[in-house]
């Protein structure tokens, strides 16, 4: 049965390519020969938190499809590069194959580990000592500069966290949320709410890195949660939208009470 599956995962990768090939000849599709690897860079991103969106709602038959359009892209971008000969769909799947099992000698070469943390350790080991990378300054310098300002906080605090820089226990955490709110409080009674003085914006901005740490410290990816709540405010406020146009009311200030009692149907809904 395994022998078959991976026949059947050989044929289908190699449909796949042999579409992209197509797609990008001469003779095929426009659209798709006038792309480029900076071109995508927005199609990738998307597809990513389409497919975590899926991974939320738990539809099998949505995780495939996202799954399947980001395994698209990937193999686009590596015939890209291919196609200018800077390295082949081949090379990228043969190096990070190899980069998996160099990087799990716990599975592929009997190293002894007691948990997941040594996994991580040896796994930073590897990097330096085996693949030549050059040791960071700091810790922290391992996070990407390229993550979206969200979750470089979360993986900035994991850092961190794991050099033994974190609270005790949840009552820190959450105090200092408490804090910050209040450091919040305190600047716009200073500048009467002006939303663009550069202090509040700090002060702001120090309120969402507390309460991305708290997600951390619960072990909650912060985008994951957030997006949730995107696809809950936009589901509700869709049928505020409704029930208003129903009712003939207009969407606006002045009717406030009605679509916060709209609101609270969703709610309950």
């Amino acid at each position: 049965m395994e022998t078959k599956n991976r026949d059947d995962v050989r044929e289908a990768f190699q449909g796949l390519y042999d579409t992209v090939v197509r797609l990008r000849a001469p003779d095929g599709c426009p659209w798709d020969r006038e792309q480029t690897p900076l071109s995508l860079r927005g199609d990738l991103i998307e597809e990513t938190y389409e497919c975590v969106e899926a991974i939320d709602e738990g539809e099998s038959a949505h995780i495939c499809e996202e799954l399947g359009d980001i395994f698209l892209l990937a193999t686009m971008l590596s015939y890209m590069h291919q196609e200018e000969g800077k390295f082949s769909v081949a090379d990228s799947l043969n190096a990070v194959t190899e980069k998996l099992v160099r990087r799990h000698p716990h599975v592929f070469a009997g190293v002894k580990v007691k948990d997941s943390g040594e996994v991580l350790d040896n796994w930073a080991k590897i990097k330096v000592e085996k693949e030549g990378r050059k040791p960071k300054d700091s810790i922290l310098d391992e996070v990407s500069r390229g993550l979206p300002p969200l979750d470089r906080a979360y993986k900035l605090q994991k850092k961190a966290a794991r050099a033994g820089f974190d609270w005790p226990d949840i009552s820190g955490v959450i105090n200092k949320i408490r804090e910050e709110l209040e450091e919040v409080e305190e600047e716009l009674k200073k500048t009467n709410g002006k939303v663009l003085d550069s202090a509040l914006e700090g002060e702001l901005g120090d309120l969402l890195f507390s309460a991305v740490n708290l997600c951390r410290y619960l072990k909650v990816e912060p985008s994951v949660a957030l997006q949730r709540t995107n696809i809950k405010f936009t589901g509700r406020f869709k049928y505020v939208e409704k029930r208003m146009n129903e009712s003939g009311a207009e969407m606006k200030q002045e009717n406030l009470s009605v679509m916060d009692a709209f609101w609270n149907d969703a709610k309950n809904l």
